[in-house]
């Protein structure tokens, strides 16, 4: 079979190996689809996972249909189209580090239990769309953990993956109104499609200006007027001028979830944050969303297929690489088993 593999920095080999073989717990998959993580490119770039560890099979978003099953396994049969939780294999983690990867043509899943760490979805579902499922189970973690509500007005910042996937997540928790800002237009332009009550146009626009208006005006404990009436901002973008936006100002009791990346410290003030008591929420993975993602995936199957922007076959894995690790050039991109 063929194995994608980093074997040093800048440098992508498919590498033929023999296909696994399973043990009694474990079921084998044929790949059919594998989202680009942003993570990859730089993956590549750095030369493997952790940075400078050559031979890493990656790929971790992974959609597959299940090949073989281990005499011990009851809850998983042959020909069933499934996701698999790459963090939850007894291997390590797929195509973060450990021996396998998604971008391969088969993958052994270790120790595999349906609603565990395999979720079965339906055909009506295609291969593509099933992939998302991951990436979208990263930002429905984080938005848990701002612990939404209907009343609450959220901002989204950033409109790529992600962060479409957290304003469909905020939705799905009924919160009445979701503004996404973003510096692209066509970006904007899909987050209003998929539910967005508002977007901002940050390239353009001054973001807390908006926000008041959007939101309504609050305080902090110091009574400060004027500051944004935002209950939650989420960060899917992870550059400095999301945090320089919510630092300059929050309201009392705010709540700021971080799920972006982060390639570079940024300051903050902690003296300024005092008055607002602002709570700061990190969110790592998914270590228990995968399974109702899976299920939103399969009831919205239309509106979750609208994030995918490109899709390419797996001869063209290097482009679709070279293209999700271009700032502002895509959306989102899956690579299909030819």
């Amino acid at each position: 079979m063929k194995v994608a593999t980093i074997t040093g920095p800048g440098q992508l080999e498919i590498i033929e190996a023999a296909i696994p073989e399973i043990g009694p717990a474990d079921v084998l998959v044929r790949m059919k689809a594998c989202g680009i993580c942003g993570a990859d490119p730089h993956a590549l770039a750095e030369g493997g996972i952790p940075a400078g560890r050559p031979s890493t099979p990656i790929g971790h978003e992974p959609a597959a249909e299940v090949v073989e099953v281990g005499v011990d396994v009851t809850s998983i049969a042959v020909g069933d189209r499934i996701v698999f939780d790459p963090t939850k294999v007894a291997d390590s983690i797929t195509g973060g580090g450990g021996p396998q990867g998604a971008l391969s043509e088969y993958v052994a899943v270790r120790g595999a239990v349906a609603g565990e760490n395999v979720y079965v979805f339906p055909e009506h579902v295609p291969w593509h769309v099933a992939a998302l499922c991951e990436p979208i189970a990263v930002a429905r973690r984080c938005v848990d953990r701002t612990q939404p509500k209907p009343e609450h007005r959220v901002v989204v910042f950033g409109a790529g993956p992600v962060g479409l996937g957290a304003l469909l997540a905020f939705k799905s928790h009924g919160v009445a109104h979701v503004t996404v800002a973003d510096v692209q237009a066509n970006r904007l332009d899909k987050a209003l499609r998929l539910g967005a009550d508002a977007v901002i146009n940050s390239a353009e626009e001054d973001v807390r200006t908006r926000l008041v208006e959007l939101h309504g005006s609050a305080t902090d404990a110091f009574g400060r007027q004027g500051l944004p009436g935002t209950d939650i901002y989420l960060d899917a973008a992870g550059v400095p001028a999301v945090l320089e936006t919510v630092l300059a100002g929050p309201k009392l009791g705010a709540v700021l979830g971080i799920v972006a990346i982060h390639r570079q410290p940024v300051p903050v003030d902690f003296q300024m944050l005092i008055p607002s008591e602002l709570t700061i929420v990190h969110s790592m993975g998914h270590p228990s969303e995968m399974a109702l993602v899976m299920k939103d995936i399969a009831e919205n199957t239309d509106k979750y297929a609208a994030i995918v922007s490109d899709v390419f076959p797996y001869s063209q894995l290097g482009e679709a690489i070279d293209l999700a690790g271009r700032p502002g050039a895509t959306d989102k991109v899956v690579v299909e088993f030819d």
